[in-house]
């Protein structure tokens, strides 16, 4: 089956990880409190993966910033107390809202990888998949056929009917080869390394997918088509390439592999990086740009780093 009903146990998930973060950031967690969050986080794979999901969506939410409800909490005037720990509890419940409604399709998906995690599987055809960070899709190999709900993911075909890749903007039917498949927000790129295939997208006629290129899809609609680098291809093996590559561009593809939040100063965009960077240990990979770039690494916590231009020493 590639469509499942939501259960009650993944919508009670969601739930509870909606109340622990209104707890959390509600400013009156005890020290115990935390310690009963590690123990609901470590009971079960899913518990873990519906917190770093909600921290992710609040981190997109508007609203009171938590350091400034925080310190303003702190205060005497119980009136104020009031009124922003309803606004912080609003700008919590929003996500956790959202959650329940868009992410739970996500959550019933065939398979998932959390943020940072890629994964490798070898069909019983002898094909070989690899999914990588932050992806869910679902999969039925009798049907041959894979439908991609988020994220990224390579197939190496091997010999046999051709096999089917679905996304929200078209799909894609390969029959021989290797190929990517990359959706992400309003726009899908589909990369062919080697093989040939086919390329339906939703409001367009059927195109013909040659080696070596890139077709992105945008609307249903091809929006470009350029030639495929395969050293970006590089995370199937964990590793992040870059050759000659603005650190905006890079820094944007390397914050989907990093929970949290990663920031840095407009002024740093146009700044060059080449390399080859392990994905394993992005918090390495930060402090090597911070040693070959002019630049620093500020870390509020482990999930909340900004980067900034270094101060010249007179």
């Amino acid at each position: 089956m590639l469509k499942r009903e939501i259960s009650d146990d993944t919508r009670r998930v969601a739930h509870s990880a909606a109340r622990w973060l209104t707890l959390i950031e509600s400013g009156e967690a005890r020290e115990s409190d935390h310690a009963a969050l590690q123990c609901w986080r470590d009971a079960h794979t899913s518990h873990e993966h519906a917190w770093q999901k909600i921290q992710a969506l609040r981190s997109r939410f508007g609203g009171v910033p938590p350091e400034l409800a925080m310190a303003s909490l702190d205060r005497p005037d119980q009136k104020r107390r009031r009124l922003l720990k309803g606004l912080l509890g609003v700008a919590t419940l929003a996500p956790a809202a959202w959650l329940v409604s868009h992410e739970l399709p996500i959550w019933r998906a065939d398979l998932a990888t959390r943020v940072g995690e890629q994964r490798r599987l070898t069909l019983v055809d002898g094909s070989v998949l690899d999914i990588n960070t932050d992806s869910a899709l679902n999969l039925d190999v009798a049907q041959r056929r894979l439908i991609l709900l988020r994220g990224e993911v390579a197939l190496r075909l091997a010999a046999g009917s051709p096999f089917v890749i679905e996304t929200d903007q078209g799909k894609a039917t390969l029959s021989t080869g290797e190929i990517c498949v990359r959706q992400q927000g309003d726009s899908c790129q589909f990369s062919m390394f080697t093989g040939v295939g086919q390329l339906q997208p939703n409001a367009y006629d059927t195109l013909a997918l040659q080696a070596g290129q890139r077709l992105t899809l945008r609307g249903g609609r091809v929006d470009s088509t350029q030639a495929f680098d395969m050293r970006q291809l590089g995370w199937r093996d964990g590793v992040l390439m870059a050759n000659d590559q603005s650190l905006g561009d890079f820094l944007r593809e390397l914050e989907r592999y990093r929970p949290g939040v990663l920031r840095w100063s407009p002024s740093l965009e146009r700044l060059r990086v080449t390399g080859s960077f392990r994905l394993a240990d992005t918090d390495q990979v930060l402090d090597l740009l911070a040693a070959s770039l002019p630049l620093s690494v500020q870390k509020r916590t482990r999930y909340w780093v900004t980067l900034v231009p270094r101060e010249k020493i007179a």
